[in-house]
């Protein structure tokens, strides 16, 4: 939370989004009375929106936050200042006579593995508790020196992630006081780091270090065992503070200290740290004097999946590609136009007549009217090899076609990079794999998803021109697979000893027949238990997940293959036994890599699941009540010696129709499980009350994704857990205790959303907006909270399948919107199984099915609900027109502003309770933009218009 500053003018503290310039917006009464001329602008953000709207039926799926089986960010990508500010503080220290803020970005990453919030970086001068911002002869933002700040009585006092005393933020909580002994402990406890063996530190900072993002204290203790083969000491985890100085400790969860999230602290040599920086800043020097003759760097986008063009591969470690948008493709195509312009008059074509390899020119194209930089990469008798530095390819051409290119055309970056595909490293030069890459990327413009920013970043590329996005490094990866290991798929085919491993809520079913393949991945899979067995060391635990990635995890207390199919934040994540086609969501602790010298034979061996569904019956959730799929369920999942026959084979969807028999007459189909079914007073068709509220999600990489698994279907003995069950003691209000489906009783619901005083700033980000009259905020500084907080639901209520509880209106439970879990209140319940739900921290409304709540437990009622109603201040209410609804949405949705508070409407819950305020947009250098004055003036303009 950054410090509340003094306004110079009003008195008042000023709050602004971590991402926005901070700077305080004119109140009211002194902004200036000149209208902006907005009406031209106002007619393309209609047409423009009306446009998109058309296209909202086909736009690429993975644009969609909630698309299952995509790499997704938080709602709100936010950003947790207090860990930012203690790795800040880490930094200084070891740079204590000052360094240039443009030096900080790279320090950071070569400390955290991670590259420091934009936002960050607008926050400095605010921390004045942590750093010392200086001006020494420059206003520009990358001349700024950065210093630690004076030791002060005040700040002193305080930790390196904690604001200093004078900050009243109202969101601000003090850490739990977790260094203080509990008196249920002898006093031989250890109460300092000191006391901690030097061993046991040293293997939980390798731990720690795997986990970038952060690792939850709850889960140490059996990775410790895992890694190590030892156990954890008890009294490590109700004294987090003996790692103090190894990891940075943050408390999602203030009321509960074994909630903590571990951030590890990188302890580097701070000669060499100096004489790296020391070393760049000479660089730097030498490219000033020789500016004439050097091109800055490209720089990598922000965004988190910008477009690009893939141009080849010969490697998939070096893959060049260019990308597309504002400053890349269109700067290039405007560069492109200038020289040609330049060189169209013969007075600038000076043809270069001595060319050297590695130097720059301008070449006329074969249509002689395209002019492309280009290097010399070899000189031969009236010819030479060039590289176009924009388009990634070479070629040999005349000497003639050399031209000098003059130095204005060197401000421009080279457009064509390199990246390097993920899970594709030890494969990057196999040529199945560069065959299928060139057959489904060359050449064409697909989303990457960068997972490292480096100089040749790691990336997953994503085509997202087809109605199913595809994964094209999982695809590429595919391309090793022996499919004469595949399951067999014969019509007419009959098979016994069956083990049927998964029954989705659709029909659907997944199963394994004996095979060659099945024979050698369980001899594969026993040798990969033998190397766990004998290897002490993290260098197989998963410290990067990403959607599409091969890697293992325990299933009936083996490990077993799976995919990741989706992400929830950097620490839960969805996965898929490929194996047996079970979905559960682990935590990223969960997972570990693929032993190398077992690697190529994993990957070649195909997936064992044989998707199946029974012949003679419809396949959808309409057709299938809870009591026929669970019927299906008990009959076949412990049966260990089933049977069936291939009826029809869709090779399209690999799916297999079948009759299945849990005996061997298999001759008789009428004996069938199938003909079973469809004789049974289950077989009930009320499709309206089992439809879904949403149409079906895509599928990036996966199968049908299966309906969330029980535990029994985990484990064979009942001793092993489901590998989503959170390692934690239940509330006792979510204990097994309770009836089946009965709401949990005596919920505490959370306290009200402390707001500031009357006429205060706060950050905010607009989760939802309809009209000026009616919009839902968040506040900024919690959105952290919030995706930690629906993480542990999502590990929570995926667990197991239950019943669902008998709701009613108005109240409070979990709903399982697409993938996510969030909390909610009814509504209202409809008559066709749908209810009616407001998702409390977002402020959306959805249609769920019944079968898709749960009741909420104590636990999930630490943090206050986040979603605040409100309406614009500084406009009189009306009803607003859809075109005033588009303009608003356009400015604020999605989007952190400035939040100044004119008055509340209190009620005794937050879904009842509504502010109005003001809304600023300050993320212009030049002006504020405060939201009244732009609707005031287009409700102008359409009055005038009429």
């Amino acid at each position: 939370m950054r410090d509340s500053q003094s306004d110079v003018k009003g008195g008042r503290p000023h709050n602004t989004p971590p991402n926005t310039p901070t700077r305080r917006p004119s109140l009211p009464s002194e902004r200036s009375d000149k209208r902006m001329t907005l009406s031209s602008r106002f007619q393309k953000e209609v047409h423009a929106h009306l446009s998109q709207n058309q296209q909202l039926s086909n736009a690429p799926s993975i644009l969609n936050e909630n698309t299952p089986a995509k790499p997704r960010v938080p709602h709100s990508a936010p950003y947790s200042p207090k860990l930012v500010q203690s790795r800040l503080k880490e930094v200084l220290n070891k740079h204590s006579n000052g360094l240039w803020v443009s030096k900080l970005p790279q320090l950071y990453r070569e400390h955290y593995k991670q590259d420091l919030p934009n936002e960050a970086l607008k926050d400095l001068e605010h921390w004045t508790h942590i750093c010392t911002v200086e001006k020494p002869c420059s206003t520009k933002p990358q001349e700024l020196l950065l210093y630690p700040a004076k030791e002060t009585s005040q700040i002193t006092s305080h930790s390196a992630a904690t604001p200093p005393t004078h900050d009243k933020s109202p969101f601000h909580h003090k850490k739990p006081q977790t260094q203080r002994s509990s008196p249920t402990y002898k006093s031989s406890t250890p109460t300092s780091p000191s006391d901690l063996p030097l061993d046991v530190k040293q293997k939980l900072g390798e731990l720690l270090m795997k986990y970038s993002s952060g690792l939850w204290a709850h889960a140490l203790p059996k990775l410790y065992q895992d890694t190590y083969k030892c156990k954890l000491p008890e009294f490590v985890l109700d004294h987090l503070t003996l790692l103090s100085d190894i990891c940075t400790i943050d408390y999602p969860m203030p009321d509960n200290p074994k909630r903590a999230i571990l951030y590890a602290k990188v302890v580097e040599d701070e000669n060499r740290n100096q004489s790296g920086l020391a070393g760049s800043e000479l660089k730097e020097t030498v490219e000033r004097h020789l500016s004439s003759q050097t091109v800055p760097s490209l720089v990598i986008p922000r965004e988190e999946y910008p477009s690009v063009l893939v141009v080849e591969a010969s490697d998939t470690n070096s893959v060049i590609l260019r990308y597309i948008g504002e400053g890349y493709s269109k700067a290039q195509e405007k560069l492109e136009d200038e020289m040609r312009e330049f060189y169209g008059q013969d007075i600038n074509k000076v043809a270069l007549t001595s060319p050297l390899p590695g130097q720059l020119t301008a070449i006329r194209a074969e249509e002689e009217e395209e002019i492309l930089r280009a290097q010399v990469c070899e000189v031969m008798a009236d010819k030479v090899k060039v590289y176009y530095v924009d388009h990634g390819f070479s070629e040999v051409v005349n000497k003639s076609k050399l031209l000098e290119l003059r130095e204005k055309f060197y401000r421009l970056p080279f457009q064509a990079t390199k990246c390097k595909l993920a899970g594709l490293e030890s494969f990057s030069q196999e040529q199945a794999v560069l065959k299928r890459f060139e057959s489904m990327a060359t050449g064409k413009i697909l989303l990457a998803e960068i997972l490292e920013r480096k100089e040749v970043p790691l990336v997953v590329l994503y085509d997202t021109s087809q109605d199913d996005d595809i994964n094209i490094n999982a695809a590429c990866m595919k391309a090793l697979q022996d499919r004469s290991l595949e399951s067999p798929l014969k019509v007419n085919s009959a098979y016994m000893n069956v083990n049927v491993t998964s029954v989705c809520s659709d029909g659907t079913i997944y199963c394994q027949v004996p095979s060659r393949g099945l024979t050698k991945l369980n001899e594969i899979l026993e040798k990969t238990e033998n190397y766990f067995h004998s290897q002490v060391t993290s260098e197989l635990l998963v410290s990067r997940p990403f959607c599409g990635k091969n890697c293992l995890a325990r299933y009936k207390g083996k490990w077993s293959r799976v995919e990741i199919t989706n992400l929830h934040g950097s620490r839960v994540l969805d996965i898929l036994f490929v194996d047996v086609g079970v979905q559960a969501s682990v935590e990223v602790t969960e997972l570990r890599e693929i032993p190398p010298p077992l690697l190529r034979d994993l990957i070649s061996t195909p997936a064992q699941a044989l998707k199946c569904c029974l012949a003679d019956l419809p396949v959808s959730v309409g057709s299938w009540t809870p009591d026929a799929v669970q019927w299906l369920r008990d009959t076949v999942l412990h049966c260990g010696d089933c049977s069936l026959k291939i009826a029809k084979v869709d090779e399209s969807k690999r799916l297999a129709h079948v009759y299945l028999f849990t005996s061997k007459n298999f001759h008789d189909t009428s004996c069938s499980l199938n003909q079973q079914l469809a004789d049974s007073n289950l077989w009930n068709h009320q499709k309206d009350v089992f439809l879904s509220s949403r149409g079906p999600s895509k599928s990036l990489n996966a199968p049908t994704s299966p309906a969330t698994i029980q535990t029994s279907s985990l484990s064979t003995d009942g001793q092993d857990k489901a590998p989503h069950t959170p390692r934690r003691i239940s509330s006792p209000l979510g204990s097994q205790s309770a009836p089946p489906g009965s709401p949990p009783e005596q919920l505490v619901l959370p306290p009200l959303l402390e707001l500031p005083e009357i006429g205060q700033n706060m950050d905010v980000f607009v989760s939802v907006a309809c009209h000026p009259g009616h919009f839902v905020l968040q506040p900024w500084q919690d959105m952290s909270k919030l995706v930690d907080l629906m993480g542990e639901m999502i590990l929570h209520y995926n667990k197991m399948e239950e019943k669902p509880p008998k709701v009613e209106k108005n109240q409070v439970c979990a709903a399982k919107v697409e993938n996510n879990w969030y909390r909610v209140l009814v509504k209202g319940v409809l008559t066709n199984g749908l209810v009616s739900v407001f998702q409390l921290d977002y402020g959306k409304h959805e249609l769920v099915n019944c079968t898709q709540l749960r009741p909420l437990t104590q636990e999930f009622c630490q943090l206050p609900f986040q979603a605040i109603t409100a309406q614009l201040a500084g406009v009189k209410p009306r009803q607003w027109s859809e075109e005033a609804a588009i303009v608003f949405r356009n400015h604020v949705e999605k989007k952190p502003l400035v939040a100044q508070l004119e008055s509340v409407h209190e009620a005794s819950q937050s879904w009842d309770r509504k502010v109005v305020i003001y809304l600023v947009d300050t993320s212009q250098e030049e002006r504020d933009i405060w939201l009244h004055d732009i609707m005031a003036e287009f409700t102008d303009e359409m009055s005038n218009a009429a």
